[in-house]
């Protein structure tokens, strides 16, 4: 499971290192792909096929899953990282999730997001405001869904 948060620096051609206790816990290729709030994901080849099973089990027919599958296939690219867990961010991703240098990896379970870190810090600012809200809405929600 991947968890934590990780500061890093996008460098010279968009390469940027995947933290060592991350890519510790990767199994296999590697997926990066657009995110929600204009993140980025990262998963490994399990995680992915896991993620596409779970769009596949609905119709086709639905808007919603035809355009899921629009957002996260067609933005996604195949990732080669070196020793160190260097790699490349496409320009179009990289302009998609509107990082600048200083970005941070975070582990969230299953995948990992890449934030600009600017970005992330408010949107962390925004969570630890509304926290409480958040986990009185999903109790609701989780005991609606057992009745």
């Amino acid at each position: 499971m991947f968890i934590g948060e990780y500061q890093s620096v996008i460098g010279e051609k968009n390469r940027v290192a995947i933290p060592k206790r991350l890519r510790e816990e990767i199994k296999g290729k590697v997926i990066l792909t657009r995110g929600y709030e204009r993140c980025l994901i990262m998963v490994d080849s399990k995680s992915w096929d896991t993620l596409i099973k779970e769009i596949n089990k609905n119709p086709l027919l639905s808007l919603n899953v035809r355009d899921t599958k629009r957002y996260l296939l067609s933005g996604a690219i195949e990732i080669e990282y070196d020793k160190q867990g260097r790699f490349v961010i496409s320009e179009e991703l990289k302009n998609f999730s509107e990082l600048n240098n200083d970005i941070v990896f975070l582990g969230v379970g299953e995948w990992i997001e890449i934030w600009d870190l600017e970005k992330w810090n408010k949107k962390l600012d925004k969570l630890s405001n509304e926290i409480s809200d958040l986990g009185e809405r999903l109790t609701k929600s989780i005991n609606e869904s057992d009745t």
